[in-house]
């Protein structure tokens, strides 16, 4: 009896187109994109207008490694039962998700400020937004240079 044989050229075809298509996507950016980020900030927000301002976000201008990157934010409140920031909402344009973190507040907080830490996918804008008690929203952001990216998913 015969033993059929495959051809070994369309098994390597295979394995060479396979494996390109996963080269493909391990080197490909996982990045959000600044529409993400807005649809994203969109979604918290409705329709509602954003004012600039009230909204102090302190991170280090250059930072040599992104996967952990001190932020603090900052909001200019009373933190009163009639006047204190309910949420603060950190955004990010080229990380695989644009919502980042997401804080809540009341007034027994004391005072609207928050920090931690936060990775870093590349350089770009971070943008903090922040819901006030009587429903409008105010935004700050800032700049930060990552010369050694962070969040860069695997497969």
């Amino acid at each position: 009896m015969k033993e059929r044989r495959r051809p070994a050229n369309s098994r390597r075809r295979f394995l060479l187109a396979a494996g390109g298509v996963a080269a493909v996507l391990a080197f490909e950016p996982a990045d959000a994109t600044v529409a993400e980020m807005s649809d994203a900030m969109r979604k918290v927000v409705g329709g509602a207008p954003v004012a600039k301002g009230r909204v102090t976000l302190e991170l280090p201008p250059l930072v040599d490694n992104g996967n952990t990157v001190a932020l603090t934010v900052r909001v200019d409140s009373p933190m009163t039962a009639r006047d204190h920031v309910k949420t603060i909402h950190v955004f990010t344009e080229k990380n695989p998700q644009p919502n980042v973190a997401t804080f809540r507040l009341g007034p027994r907080a004391g005072r609207a400020s928050v920090a931690t830490r936060i990775r870093l996918a590349d350089t770009q804008t971070v943008v903090a937004l922040c819901e006030m008690s009587d429903g409008t929203f105010c935004s700050g952001s800032a700049d930060v240079v990552v010369t050694l990216a962070a969040c860069l998913e695997e497969l």
